[in-house]
């Protein structure tokens, strides 16, 4: 039997964040051979994987990364059970790396299939959900790519926010982290009018006709007061036409051009955990 020393057990830890007693272990079954012990580590990993396949893991960290040219955003979570793993340092660390990984990949398929410090991101999870013992699974996976892109990271990484601008204009920076958070905090359906799925505008125009028949009002009229209720929606409910938070005098989509007058909000992504 190979004699396993301090060093190659921290080396282990090191390689895979399991605890120093797992990675022992792992190295005494694999009769000092590194790479088995990973292996073993990661068999144990798909063991407990199974195990859990079914909770719930709506808890977790979301990361939003915008790459160094400004043109493309990326947001991912890294799902897990409880909010106590969420906060961890070590977790938040693995939420951030693999944020900064899934910058070039335009798929989540494509980026679980990507390699991460020697195997595959899918592997690194599986490894993960043995090591922590919860499961942890990437939940969202969310790109934005336009002119110029911002981010916003709300507190305790709950929510993530990608907003892309129409041109990389002076204060195009600031505007598009201010329209970031207007997203995080407001959750708008949608960018603008245009962009609302029909079938809420018919959930909509519905809700506003029945409370209008309770209100008494003749059948006949409700057409007309229900399309005013629907622009009422429009406004609080798209991106562009909300009342900007920081001044609510003026909706973002002047709060943009009063940035620059040819700027506009292109698109955005909203992930957002719990």
């Amino acid at each position: 039997m190979a004699k396993i020393t301090a060093a190659e057990v921290n080396k282990l830890r090191k390689a895979t964040g399991a605890g120093m007693m797992d990675c022992k272990k792992a190295l005494v079954e694999a009769d000092g051979d590194f790479d088995k012990a990973i292996e073993i580590l990661r068999k144990k990993g798909q063991k407990v994987a199974a195990k859990r396949a079914d909770r719930d893991s709506s808890e977790g960290a979301a990361i939003a990364k915008v790459s160094v040219d400004k043109a493309n955003g990326v947001i991912i979570s890294l799902n897990c059970e409880t909010d106590f793993v969420a906060k961890n340092e070590s977790f938040v660390k693995l939420a951030n790396d693999l944020a900064d990984l899934a910058l070039g990949y335009n798929s989540k398929d494509d980026f679980l299939a990507a390699s991460f410090n020697g195997m595959t991101v899918a592997d690194k999870l599986t490894e993960q959900t043995g090591v922590i013992g919860e499961k942890i699974e990437i939940g969202s996976f969310e790109k934005l790519s336009a002119p110029f892109v911002g981010s916003y990271i709300h507190a305790g990484n709950k929510i993530a926010t990608l907003v892309g601008l129409s041109a990389a204009v002076d204060g195009a920076a600031e505007a598009a982290k201010d329209v970031a958070m207007q997203a995080a905090a407001m959750n708008p359906v949608a960018l603008n009018e245009a962009g609302v799925d029909q079938s809420i505008i018919d959930k909509e125009i519905e809700i506003a006709k029945d409370q209008l028949r309770q209100e008494g009002k003749p059948e006949a009229m409700l057409d007309n007061i229900a399309k005013g209720k629907l622009k009422r929606f429009f406004k609080d409910n798209t991106l562009v036409n909300q009342a900007f938070i920081k001044d609510s005098k003026q909706s973002v989509a002047e709060y943009v051009k009063s940035v620059n007058p040819d700027l506009e909000v292109t698109g955005f992504q909203r992930v957002a955990l719990g």
